[in-house]
This record gives C-alpha cells, sequence and structure tokens, in this order.
C-alpha cells in the first residue's frame, strides 16, 4: 500500500477526485502489467518512473474532461519517498537553493510545467517565448536539479 499511495497523491491532486485518481492508477497498472519491461532500472528507480507516468496519466485525464472545469487550479506535486523528514527537509533545501540560482524565466518555466501542469506548448503560448527556448530551459533547469539532489 505505502508504494501505491504517493502515486495516488500524484493523480488526485491534479484530477482532485477520488474516483477518476483510481482508474488513472488502474490505467497505469494494466499497462505495467502488459508491458513489465518498459521499466529501465537503470535510468532510475520505480517509484519515480510510476510517479512521473501518474501525472501525464492524470494531466491526460483532466485535459479530455468537459469544458467547463476550471484548469487554472490544478496543482501538481510529487511526495518523495525519503525516509524521513530529515531527509525531506534537506532535499527542499537542496532545491530551494538550486531554485535561486536559476534565472526567473528558467524558474518561471519550471513552476508553469510541473506545478501548473502546463506542457511545453502551452508555456509557450502563455509567455510569449518559442517552444525550443522554453524546452532548452527547462531541460537545463531539470539537469541543475538533478546535479543538487545527486549531491
Amino acid at each position: 500500500m505505502t508504494a501505491i499511495r504517493p502515486l495516488c497523491t500524484v493523480a488526485l491532486r491534479v484530477l482532485q477526485e477520488t474516483s477518476a485518481a483510481e482508474d488513472v492508477l488502474q490505467d497505469i497498472f494494466m499497462q505495467l502489467w502488459r508491458n513489465p519491461g518498459a521499466f529501465d532500472a537503470s535510468r532510475g528507480n520505480m517509484g519515480a518512473w510510476l510517479a512521473v507516468i501518474a501525472r501525464h496519466r492524470a494531466i491526460d485525464a483532466l485535459r479530455k474532461r468537459k469544458p467547463e472545469d476550471d484548469f487554472e487550479n490544478v496543482v501538481v506535486s510529487v511526495e518523495p519517498d525519503l525516509a524521513s523528514d530529515a531527509d525531506r527537509s534537506r532535499a527542499m533545501a537542496k532545491v530551494k537553493e538550486a531554485f535561486e540560482w536559476m534565472s526567473a524565466q528558467q524558474r518561471a518555466a519550471l513552476e508553469m510545467a510541473y506545478f501548473e501542469g502546463l506542457t511545453h506548448a502551452e508555456i509557450a503560448e502563455k509567455t510569449g517565448e518559442p517552444l525550443g527556448t522554453i524546452k532548452t530551459r527547462i531541460r537545463t533547469g531539470l539537469l541543475s536539479l538533478r546535479k543538487v539532489l545527486a549531491a
């Protein structure tokens, strides 16, 4: 059950509806059952991989809803699987420090992508920046965060 809780949290925060979040989880586990070779352990841990899939599936489900649903108030976050509050606090301090070193544009692009659930194209449209610029900002920001968290 503890392995499922973070996935459910991700889907529930995006969808704000328990039954929809459960449907997303069922789809994810059916996909994993049908194609267990899709996971590549050399690229990261399974929990993080499943959390990313849960986030993407939940956003897809959110976009399929009727147009009257409010997309502006969607909050997406992932509860890291850390052993203790102290580990979690250290990780958050590292992330905050990394965000301080980023440019305002890079930080904004990451926040829109991962906390607002916007696609790269939606961020480009919202900011008026070229799509390639947005993709580069997000990728370099993620690489910076990965370095900081690995240290």
